[in-house]
Formats: structure tokens, C-alpha cells, sequence
């Protein structure tokens, strides 16, 4: 028995998630996760790279149960969750990897476009961040499923849902980064990956 959240998508994800991520992990030290939910991805990635500072964040009712997972890995390499809402106060701080899952689909407009007028303060020239979850491509669902989870997110809170990669994409770059992967990942997710623009 235990008391830690539990969300069985982060089981299902983290080995593509981590093949990724790997491609970015080499040659850097700090990671700041944006909604980090259960915190069964911290722990799991913070131990897959070891060499890594993993930086836990999310709006506080969630650090309990990441403080739960937290305890149970006994991992020194991550550490206590940061209160961060996108909209609000951000570390003062730089990380060489930005990583977020499956949160862009439950925010609202507006929080998106905080996620990424603010997300640059957090990273110095050859940061990288990566954002995995459903997008539509073009104003179309890239399946049957993410359209049915989309009604779904609608229905709970008329707010979220599905958001389009272009309109992500002409945000990120009025916030100066370019997307330089794009990476199709199983049931139907993607794995978007922005560095800081780069002129030539």
C-alpha cells in the first residue's frame, strides 16, 4: 500500500520520453520540470541520468505527492518541488534542460501564452526545452482518440484543450526560440523540442 499519486501515462511514456530526452541530457547538469504532477517522472528520469539536478515544480497542492515520491526514491539528485504557476513568479534562475509533459493541454490560452513569454527566464543560450503531449497540426487532430480526449478536456473545463503546434510555434518565436524536433511519440503524443533563436 502506499499514499503516492499514482498516473499510469507516466508509466506508459517515460521509456519513449527518456530516449529523448537522452539525446539532450549529455554535457548538461540542471533540469526544471514544469508541472510535475505525481512526480513519478522525476524520480524515474533523476535516476535514468543520475548526473542530473532534477528541479521538481507545480502549484503547491501537488507537492505533497511529489515530496511523497521524492522520499520513497531517495534520489539526492532531485529536489524539493518550487510553487510555480505560469502565470505568477518563476525561478530566478537558469537550467540547461526545461521539460514539460502533459500540461499545455489543461492550461488555458492565456497560460500558455505566459508558459512562453516567461520560459526564456529560466534558460541561458544553449538551453533546451522539451514539451511533450497531444498538438494539432493545421487545426486537425492527428487521431480519433485525441479528438474523443478533447471534447473530454472541454467538457471538464471549457478552457483547456488541445492546443495547435503553429499557434505554439509563432508563440515561441515572438518569445525568441525555435523549434528544432519535432518527434512523433506513441498514442498519439509528440515531443517538441526549442533552443534559444539562433541567427545566421
Amino acid at each position: 500500500m502506499t499514499d503516492r499519486p499514482y498516473a499510469e501515462s507516466c508509466d506508459q511514456n517515460r521509456e519513449p520520453i527518456a530516449e529523448i530526452l537522452a539525446r539532450h541530457a549529455e554535457g548538461r547538469c540542471s533540469v526544471l520540470e514544469i508541472g510535475s504532477g505525481t512526480g513519478q517522472h522525476a524520480v524515474y528520469f533523476a535516476e535514468r541520468f543520475d548526473w542530473l539536478d532534477w528541479q521538481p515544480s507545480d502549484l503547491e497542492e501537488h507537492h505533497a505527492g511529489i515530496e511523497a515520491w521524492r522520499a520513497a526514491s531517495g534520489r539526492a539528485n532531485v529536489r524539493a518541488p518550487l510553487p510555480l504557476d505560469v502565470s505568477g513568479d518563476w525561478p530566478d534562475q537558469e537550467y540547461d534542460l526545461v521539460f514539460s509533459a502533459n500540461t499545455l493541454h489543461i492550461m488555458a490560452a492565456d497560460e500558455v501564452e505566459d508558459f512562453f513569454s516567461r520560459v526564456p527566464r529560466v534558460m541561458h543560450a544553449d538551453s533546451r526545452l522539451l514539451v511533450y503531449g497531444p498538438f494539432n497540426y493545421e487545426g486537425r487532430y492527428t487521431s480519433i482518440s485525441n479528438a474523443r480526449f478533447d471534447r473530454w478536456l472541454k467538457q471538464r473545463d471549457p478552457l483547456s484543450g488541445i492546443k495547435d503546434f503553429e499557434w505554439l510555434e509563432d508563440l515561441a518565436v515572438r518569445a525568441g526560440l525555435e523549434c528544432i524536433e519535432d518527434h512523433p511519440m506513441p498514442a498519439n503524443n509528440r515531443m517538441l523540442v526549442w533552443r534559444r533563436f539562433v541567427a545566421d
